[in-house]
């Protein structure tokens, strides 16, 4: 049969997902009475919840007798690292586009990578049936785009589709049938090259493991593409390092083949296709399995380095304890350390006390999925402010510059340029109309700038602008960059908050807590009004008396609290605070001082 190896890759809500069901349905990969989820490959709870990918998981589709392998990649930066591994295994992709949005950074991102390793793209610009969209401004751009990439002249020749993923179709020209995905796939087929891995069949196997997971039943399994030779159960192979030291030799107990959604059993995997192998106890992602008589490992795609760091720590709250099962350092450690070694993206190193972890990757929505998790596992955790990991490079100190495309709308532009150039440090690059009323702006900030800024930047636009971020490069140290502005209120009590003392504290400010929740001594309940912090007690109750009044007594009605999400914690709190997460709540509170500390401060004080 013949061989197709793709990936999508697509911006955030572009569509991706929704195009590769679509995919499964009409090349028959589901029985007629089959029942599947929406977004069918979205697999994992929180990607179902948020509506994003953040593991790249590999399908498979056969069309008039070529079976397409399908890799659905994330479209978020902060999981570029699955991105760039992936991309090692295809030999084609298709670039999905939104017909009203253009290409956007991640598309940037992604494709920047493929363009580097040769691959030569489709164009697919979806979403042609919304009433705003511009099918040919976003392909003008998707080649200028290609331009300024560096591609070359093949690359720049791309072929392009008008699709709908939503209703499943796509046509070569605007005004065709709207029927199916036949020209796409005809497309793939006709444009895509075969693997060059078919041509080595003859020589002895060799495949680079690109994706790590575990099975409760088979145990460590890891996926790749065959580069050479054929593969049968029961052999014995080895594994070797990216410096060529051998890991460990295992006999291969199974080997998976991706058909629609589920893996199949098989005898054997040949070359060029791409499978998944257990049998295996040490090897890990970018280690190369090989025959016994192979000694040089496949050479492995460098990995982009991590551009933040947070620190994760046991939780010493007073309410510790209460809500999870794992709080103990060890057991923290031992997660943290199988994450890094399944997501090369990630870097975790211990501190000298040993109770906290620095957990170093992408970005701030990479932290809060891992830190997701770790709570939905049972674990309690207390997490600090990211920080921007610098780099040295002689006398000069270079920090991570992003760039930040915004689109909002025209009245709101002078309070987002001021804030992103005047307080962030940034530099604004281009600033052009994007439709009606909407203006799209494109700067270069400081990674430390955008940290926090999120909240605020949809204040300033009320709720209406769209902020899109991915790493630039590295420039020299800009400077101090001021953090919030505002104080916050800290309780003075321990107990459960009161509903009239909540409702006098409202004056001072916004409250992140409402009546009859549970509170410390330390515990963040809210944001001051002015730029210094103030301890106040929201358990203080109304001093009652036998005398009663038509006008004495007033109606405590309360203003609803901001609850902030996991990602909005970490990104509010200042280097002398924490985010408190149990897998029930996220709480805020101030650093807890040992006593000699608290009193050399009272003293200064």
């Amino acid at each position: 049969m013949d061989l197709r190896n793709i990936a999508i890759i697509a911006h955030v809500d572009h569509g991706k997902t929704t195009l590769v069901d679509e995919l499964l349905k009409q090349s028959g990969a589901f029985r007629e009475n089959q029942a599947v989820a929406e977004r069918a490959m979205d697999s994992n709870d929180i990607e179902r919840e948020r509506g994003i990918t953040i593991l790249a998981k590999c399908t498979s589709v056969e069309w008039k007798g070529t079976r397409i392998n399908i890799v659905d990649t994330p479209g978020h930066a902060d999981f570029g690292g699955e991105v760039e591994r992936i991309l090692n295994m295809v030999d084609g992709v298709v670039l999905l586009v939104d017909a009203a949005e253009g290409p956007m950074p991640q598309t940037k991102f992604v494709t920047s990578k493929a363009l580097a390793l040769g691959l030569r793209p489709i164009v697919v610009l979806n979403k042609v049936d919304k009433p705003d969209a511009e099918p040919d401004r976003a392909l003008n751009e998707v080649f200028d785009l290609f331009a300024n990439l560096g591609a070359d002249d093949d690359q720049l020749d791309f072929p392009h589709l008008y699709a709908s993923g939503r209703s499943g179709w796509a046509d070569e020209s605007l005004d065709g049938p709207r029927k199916d995905l036949a020209a796409l796939f005809d497309m793939v087929v006709r444009h895509v090259p075969a693997p060059k891995q078919i041509a080595r069949a003859a020589e002895p196997f060799r495949m680079l493991a690109t994706t790590l997971s575990a099975d409760p039943f088979i145990g460590r399994i890891l996926t790749g593409r065959v580069e050479s030779g054929t593969l049968r159960v029961g052999e014995t192979i080895k594994a070797l390092s990216r410096t060529n030291e051998r890991i460990e030799q295992f006999r291969v107990t199974k080997i998976l083949a991706f058909r629609g959604l589920s893996q199949t059993a098989v005898d054997s995997a040949d070359a060029g296709d791409i499978v998944t192998l257990a049998g295996m106890s040490k090897a890990t992602v970018a280690d190369t399995l090989c025959a016994t008589e192979v000694d040089t490992a496949l050479p492995a795609q460098p990995i982009d380095p991590p551009t933040i760091s947070v620190t994760f720590g046991i939780n010493d709250s007073p309410l510790a304890g209460r809500d999870g099962s794992k709080v103990q350092s060890r057991v923290i450690r031992e997660r943290l350390m199988k994450e890094a070694e399944m997501n090369v993206a990630i870097r975790v190193e211990d501190t000298p006390g040993g109770e906290a972890f620095v957990v170093s990757g992408r970005g701030e929505l990479q932290m809060g999925v891992l830190i997701e998790n770790m709570r939905r596992e049972g674990f309690e955790l207390s997490i600090s402010r990211p920080r921007v990991i610098m780099r040295e490079e002689g006398a000069e100190r270079l920090e991570p510059i992003e760039e930040a495309i915004i689109d909002v709308d025209d009245e709101y532009t002078g309070a987002v340029i001021d804030k992103l150039t005047g307080e962030r440090k940034g530099d604004l690059v281009e600033m052009r109309p994007a439709g009606v009323g909407k203006t799209r702006i494109v700067a270069h900030v400081p990674s430390r700038g955008l940290i926090g800024y999120h909240g605020q930047f949809l204040t300033d636009t009320r709720g209406t602008g769209v902020l899109n971020r991915i790493f630039h490069g590295w420039a020299p140290y800009k400077g101090p960059i001021q953090g919030r502005r505002e104080g916050v209120l800290i309780s003075m009590e321990a107990g459960v908050s009161v509903a009239y003392a909540l409702w006098n504290l409202e004056e001072r400010g916004r409250l992140f807590i409402g009546a009859q929740e549970q509170v410390y001594e330390g515990m963040i309940i809210g944001e001051h009004s002015r730029d210094n912090d103030l301890e106040v007690n929201p358990l203080k109750g109304k001093k009652l008396t036998n005398i009663r009044a038509s006008g004495t007594d007033e109606a405590v009605r309360l203003t609803p609290p901001v609850r902030m999400s996991l990602e909005e914690a970490i990104a509010y709190v200042q280097d002398d605070e924490l985010v408190e997460v149990t897998p029930k709540i996220v709480r805020l509170r101030k650093r807890f001082l040992d006593p000699h500390e608290r009193k050399r401060q009272a003293k200064v004080a």
